[in-house]
């Protein structure tokens, strides 16, 4: 049984963080395992409170999983300068094959998720380790300090994420509900790059899309699948998950990662047992 490890922390009402990637581990067959940085309160409109790990904790967790064999990981959460250098320290001490970074920095609902302190540390520390770095339009903005107006803006934001030194680079298109697609930028390590395109959807129903998304390429990398195939694999799962929403929550609420399960089906060699 392939193992992945999410590196994030733990929303309460299960539709992002850690539990949304070890949803997403399930639905593409892998074994997850978890480092949890942190802890949201939140119900279906708004967080209402949130605490961190201490940065002991945090490496005891890492060095408890020592002795499983995690082919991949990825991070979500990490709030502080403390915790990303304690996750960076451990990660590159540890063998647990390729990083996936997602940068999670804001929440859909404008709550702030890393301080304006941790940037510089993020960037320097953790942005070097990525295999693949997943950051939306608005955190690829924010981590580059430049407002994008157009495609050539988000080419060159790509290759700017890359020159800080993730290896491949994809940039989620921003939501503009005017259109009816969504554009998401992929940069490859090799220099090669290719857009992705996703049917705009009008629901309330996305939480966890983006940390599903990295958690699925984590699997695929787990599996040892190319990391362009991880990506494509990852962007129709989280296609399909938002298009047939599930009635949790009175107002925001999770992707369906029961009906991105079904993407696997018509590809046998997607779920390695």
């Amino acid at each position: 049984m392939k193992q992945a490890l999410t590196i994030a922390g733990f929303d309460s009402n299960g539709s992002a963080g850690l539990a949304a990637d070890l949803h997403s581990f399930y639905a593409a067959g892998i074994y997850g395992h978890g480092v949890l940085t942190g802890v949201v309160a939140e119900n279906a409109t708004t967080i209402t409170a949130s605490t961190t790990m201490s940065p002991s904790f945090i490496k005891e967790e890492f060095d408890d999983l020592a002795e499983f064999h995690i082919t991949a990981a990825k991070t979500g959460m990490l709030a502080n300068s403390d915790i990303i250098k304690t996750v960076a320290d451990c990660y590159s001490k540890a063998t647990f094959g390729p990083l996936v970074v997602d940068p999670v920095i804001i929440t859909k609902r404008h709550n702030r998720l890393l301080s304006n302190d941790a940037f510089a540390n993020f960037c320097h520390q953790l942005i070097p380790l990525a295999t693949v770095l997943t950051p939306n339009f608005t955190e690829a903005e924010e981590l580059l300090n430049h407002d994008f107006n157009n495609q050539d803006d988000i080419i060159t934001g790509a290759h700017q994420l890359q020159a800080m030194g993730a290896q491949n680079v994809v940039i989620k298109g921003s939501h503009d509900h005017n259109q009816p697609l969504i554009h998401n930028y992929v940069l490859l390590a090799d220099g090669t790059d290719f857009w992705m395109d996703n049917r705009f959807v009008k629901t309330n129903k996305v939480n966890g899309a983006g940390d599903s998304f990295s958690a699925i390429i984590t699997a695929e990398l787990a599996k040892g699948q190319p990391v362009a195939k991880a990506i494509k694999r990852a962007n129709q799962f989280v296609d399909v998950a938002i298009h047939h929403p599930l009635a949790v929550g009175q107002n925001f609420g999770p992707i369906n990662h029961w009906a991105g399960e079904k993407s696997f089906t018509n590809d046998s060699d997607s779920i390695d047992g």
